[in-house]
């Protein structure tokens, strides 16, 4: 609905704004499809690749599902998702070769951090969320994404 496109909207204006300012990689809404290495078909709802990743890729390869895990990926639970399907998609993710996962849980404003080779970490009510050494000088405002 209403609340979460604009949720995810202020998401991915503050990872592309990041993104601009750097020139690290490639950031995507939830328009764009990836294709895991184990098959499986993803949308993440905001998502990041380095830039040498991007220019490893074919033209033809551009145009379509990206055939790679993203880096770095954001799922936002909207009140239509369920959050175990939604951490499954996590993990899918970290097995795939994610860096960085945030889960936000916009109801009861709770984040699940996901890490390579790191238990999940789950922050209760945090003001914003860094990029860390994946998406360097990044930080999320969950202000908008909270209220």
């Amino acid at each position: 609905g209403g609340e979460t496109g604009n949720r995810n909207f202020e998401m991915c204006l503050d990872l592309g704004y990041w993104n601009r300012q750097n020139g690290l990689g490639k950031a995507f809404d939830s328009s764009t499809g990836f294709k895991l290495p184990n098959g499986a078909t993803r949308s993440p709802d905001v998502s990041w690749i380095r830039i040498e990743t991007w220019n490893a890729l074919t033209p033809e390869q551009r145009k379509k599902f990206l055939p790679l895990c993203p880096d770095f990926v954001i799922e936002l639970v909207s009140e239509s998702d369920d959050l175990a399907d939604t951490q499954a998609k996590m993990r899918e993710y970290m097995a795939n070769g994610l860096r960085l996962g945030w889960l936000i849980n916009p109801k009861n404003k709770q984040v699940e951090i996901y890490r390579q080779n790191q238990d999940i970490e789950v922050l209760e009510s945090p003001l914003n969320l860094l990029g860390e050494d994946v998406l360097p000088g990044f930080i999320l405002d969950l202000q908008p994404i909270f209220l």
